[in-house]
């Protein structure tokens, strides 16, 4: 029988611009109850793109959780009902200025699912040509070319700490053996 938690009550006690905060009271299966607090956003979305030479496409940017640049691969959140690919297909053009003949899907991430609900779709993005990049108002980055097997060489050795980065490089490496 699969396990589950039934909602008794849920409290929204925040609404913003990318997320939602609700404080739920659960019903466990052995009849107790517990307190949830949950995480709720749209979704994202992150794309490797991989030119024919075998360079990944990563962004640099300042991410403010962390006080830090940090290395990624192109990503973004959904708009509310949009569908991930057009999404990956608008988040590729934006952070890069490329766009894909070929987009593989590479499956979802849930990043952090003991508190919150996003769900990330990941793509593999080939056979490149490029334009120009068409940022956020609001978004800086730096765009980084590197060796494909370098990057996973990277994330091993822990120097690519972001998780839907790590997660896309390691499904392509093995995909591409």
């Amino acid at each position: 029988m699969p396990h589950f938690e039934k909602t008794l009550s849920s409290k929204e006690i925040f609404n913003g611009k990318v997320i939602r905060v609700c404080h739920d009271s659960v019903l466990l299966e052995n009849g107790d109850t517990s307190m949830r607090e949950v995480v709720y956003h749209n979704g994202g979305v992150c794309v490797l793109p991989l030119t024919d030479s075998g360079e990944v496409i990563f962004v640099k940017q300042f991410r403010y959780p962390y006080k830090e640049e940090v290395l990624e691969l192109p990503a973004g959140k959904l708009n509310l009902g949009e569908d991930p690919f057009e999404s990956a297909v608008r988040e590729l053009k934006e952070e890069t200025g490329a766009e894909a003949k070929k987009c593989t899907p590479l499956g979802r991430l849930y990043p952090s699912p003991g508190y919150c609900g996003e769900i990330i779709t990941m793509y593999l993005a080939e056979e490149l040509s490029f334009g120009e990049q068409k940022l956020d108002e609001d978004e800086f980055l730096d765009t980084v070319k590197i060796p494909f097997e370098k990057a996973v060489e990277m994330v091993l050795a822990g120097e690519i700490p972001d998780a839907k980065t790590q997660t896309a490089i390691l499904k392509v490496k093995l995909m591409l053996k």
